[in-house]
């Protein structure tokens, strides 16, 4: 688990394929591993990822084929710049929200304009995704934990500080570019929960209105 508050921005050393997954080196800058053993977990853009190996400026992980297929790792290059987190503590502050470090899907930029001095981002999320954005709610963007500002249909918009700014990637967006989503757990959890008994059928669609019709939440 992690909290969403990035730690460090680290470059990738080396990204190579491997027989359809790929090894990750990823060089970690100011982020202290002396607490880091081989086995532990590591947020790469919210990715949660664990070291095979620690070479002494950095940490190497192995990628599967499926989170190369539900993130952005696949694109990263060598000098590329990484958000870093390493797995949270019982003594670690809370100050973002919980985070699974599992990536639900990519979103995408698609503007930025500044505001005063901080900047807004549109994003557009997956269609599937949508539903779990709420204005105010959180959201996790290459693992960055953030507030929504706003949201219209499968687009949100979020306000970032000059702080966020300085120590994350997100100063680097540009629109069009494609950012690893992870949507809140609490939104997810509580979705399956109203499902009750009908969660346990296989095929089962999820929440919709015809389903909240019956169960009496609304008029149908």
């Amino acid at each position: 688990m992690f909290t969403g508050i990035i730690e460090a921005v680290g470059k990738v050393a080396e990204l190579q394929q491997r027989g359809g997954d790929a090894r990750l080196r990823v060089l970690t800058g100011k982020l202290d591993l002396a607490d880091v053993a081989l086995g532990d977990s590591i947020a790469v853009n919210g990715v949660c990822l664990t070291a095979v190996g620690l070479p002494g400026d950095g940490f190497v992980a192995d990628v599967s084929r499926e989170t190369l297929s539900l993130t952005g790792l696949g694109q990263l290059k060598p000098g590329s710049r990484v958000n870093l987190e390493k797995a949270l503590t019982l003594a670690t502050r809370l100050g973002g929200h919980l985070v699974s470090g599992h990536v639900d899907g990519l979103g995408t930029v698609v503007e930025r304009h500044d505001d005063a001095r901080s900047v807004r981002f549109t994003m557009e999320a997956p269609q599937e995704l949508a539903r779990y954005i709420a204005h105010k709610g959180s959201i996790t963007v290459d693992g960055t934990s953030l507030t929504v500002n706003a949201v219209d249909g499968m687009r949100f918009e979020l306000n970032i500080v000059p702080h966020t700014l300085q120590e994350t990637i997100m100063d680097s967006y540009v629109a069009g570019q494609r950012v690893n989503l992870e949507v809140d757990l609490l939104a997810r959890y509580l979705e399956r929960l109203l499902l009750g008994d009908k969660a346990a059928q296989p095929g089962e669609a999820g929440v919709d209105l015809a389903m909240l019709a019956r169960a009496g939440f609304t008029s149908g």
